[in-house]
């Protein structure tokens, strides 16, 4: 297939949609290993500062950004004709709550119709928004149909979450490990051999199904451990004991227990929200989410 070997090659051209903390590095990172790289958002303010060569975002610092575009492989724009000529195409925009704090996907689905009417055969698109299980083969598969290209001849789909901690300086888009999954043979090979081409290591699983559930547990672990140690620390202050050094002594048996740490909230815009995805979603399967919700 001649995809899977420009792919491979480094001579596809990459379209990533959303550039917040997620999309920015990515692109950026993509365009550092190799790839011509076409940034995508409809803030026109961020593609302006962009191509003067001004960073919002810590993790991308200036002089990368100002290297990768001075070399030619990176630009971004709010014209999504652009998607026309790209081989990958990254999705990353946002997946908040809406006030019955139940999934909202407006971002996802008004991005893949913008897609379908710009998209080109033999190209592959990738889903990096934390969602619920069911989200790519669902919701993203049935709107790229829109184009009048056949799935999985034409459009290829597949998912792999980020995996971005925004302030933490040890780990960065590169050397954080990659779950992928394709829907299919096929998509799942083309998407491991894009991301081997940017990170320096890939996990791929069995199904889209499977990779978003990965990061939804993820996010479910920190949340619920969070506000454990939240409740640990009102419990030990009025014990008069001091907290941190009770996590400070916990984590040192090797095994059977990792330290959280108490603060305002679960932290961050995520990790409050991404246990309902799965909440919401098990609800249609009749299975109650007690424990996640508490």
């Amino acid at each position: 297939m001649s995809l899977i070997r420009t792919i491979s090659e480094k001579t596809a051209h990459v379209g990533v949609i959303g550039l917040g903390y997620v999309g920015l590095p990515l692109a950026v990172t993509a365009a550092e290993r190799g790839f011509a790289v076409t940034g995508l958002d409809i803030d026109q303010a961020k593609i302006e500062r962009l191509s003067a060569g001004r960073s919002y975002i810590d993790a991308v610092p200036d002089d990368r950004l100002q290297n990768v575009t001075a070399a030619g492989r990176f630009g971004g724009t709010t014209d999504f004709t652009r998607l026309s000529g790209c081989d990958v195409i990254v999705i990353c925009v946002p997946t908040p709550l809406n006030a019955q704090r139940e999934p909202d996907l407006t971002f996802v689905t008004t991005t893949a119709e913008r897609i379908a009417r710009h998209i080109s055969a033999q190209t592959l698109v990738i889903l990096e928004s934390t969602t619920f299980p069911g989200t790519t083969h669902d919701t993203l598969r049935p709107l790229l149909v829109q184009s009048g290209l056949a799935l999985d001849r034409d459009i290829f789909t597949a998912f792999s979450p980020e995996r971005e901690d925004p302030g933490n300086t040890r780990f960065n888009t590169a050397t954080i490990p990659k779950i992928v999954a394709g829907d299919g043979e096929t998509a799942g090979a083309l998407a491991e051999a894009f991301y081997k081409g940017v990170v320096d290591e890939v996990v791929r699983v069995r199904t889209t199904q499977t990779a978003e559930a990965i990061k939804i547990t993820e996010n479910v672990f920190r949340a619920v451990n969070i506000a454990m140690v939240n409740e640990l620390k009102l419990v030990f202050d009025a014990m008069d004991i001091d907290i941190w050094e009770v996590i400070d002594g916990a984590a040192t048996k090797p095994f059977g227990y990792m330290p959280f740490y108490p603060g305002p909230g679960l932290g961050g815009h995520c990790i409050p929200i991404d246990p309902y995805y799965l909440a919401w979603k098990a609800r249609s399967y009749d299975v109650p989410t007690r424990f996640i919700e508490l």
